[in-house]
């Protein structure tokens, strides 16, 4: 099952079906396969002209690691994936992201057989305004309520969520703070995901240090694929 490869931590890619990467999906799946991330997450937050169900089939026929679709909305389902974060926006009191979706998009994912992994999202102050923003219509954590974030977390944990995705949206300015990683990490039981503004190594290894289970990188390797290996080589360092 694809959650208990979560479960063993490690980097994980996100790919986004809108933006437009140096080479093809399929090459995309085998480097970042050969890099020895845990999974691919495919999704974003724009709708795009992309077939998405297309696209995960592409990647899922090139990769030799679990799948996993990030969901910007219900349609971001498809036949060809391993399983898709459950995710409900914690963080927000937008009734769409919270649960609309979410009503929407389980019978499609029910017929189409997806491994379900239920995950509270939350978003946190970034220091600019992400198309994540935009499209929830929602309000980030502040970067200096570290009890805000401890108590969203706790909550997803007694709602049954697996994982808690801290995030500070695709292209942010700042990475979620290593002090809230520490004290959410503290708080609740269950695995903490990261994501948002991470571009170098080390910021990668002081979020692991910090406590992040699980570290998502996309813009960073937007241009630049091949850096998947330095952002797996820093989980390496931090195991060793």
């Amino acid at each position: 099952m694809c959650i208990d490869e979560l479960n063993k931590g490690g980097m994980l890619v996100l790919v986004d079906p809108d933006i437009k990467f140096k080479i093809p999906p399929g090459e995309l799946a085998k480097l970042f396969s050969n890099a020895g991330v845990r999974a691919i997450l495919v999704g974003g937050s724009t709708y795009g002209e992309v077939n998405f169900d297309e696209f995960v089939r592409e990647i899922r026929t090139h990769a030799s690691v679990p799948i996993i679709i990030f969901p910007g909305n219900a349609m971001h389902v498809s036949q060809y994936a391993d399983a898709i974060l459950f995710t409900s926006l914690i963080s927000g009191r937008n009734p769409q992201f919270l649960i609309e979706e979410q009503v929407r998009a389980a019978p499609i994912i029910k017929k189409l057989g997806i491994e379900v992994i239920p995950t509270g999202y939350l978003l946190v102050d970034g220091g600019s305004f992400t198309s994540v923003l935009y499209k929830s219509h929602t309000l980030p954590i502040p970067r200096e309520k570290y009890e805000l974030a401890k108590y969203h977390a706790l909550a997803a944990q007694y709602l049954g969520m697996k994982f808690v995705y801290f995030d500070t949206g695709s292209g942010a300015k700042l990475t979620v703070p290593d002090e809230m990683i520490r004290s959410v990490k503290e708080y609740i039981s269950i695995p903490l995901i990261v994501g948002g503004g991470i571009t170098t190594k080390e910021e990668a290894k002081k979020k692991f240090e910090s406590g992040a289970h699980l570290i998502v990188v996309g813009s960073a390797i937007e241009r630049e694929p091949d850096r998947v290996y330095e952002f797996v080589e820093s989980y390496r360092e931090i195991k060793e």
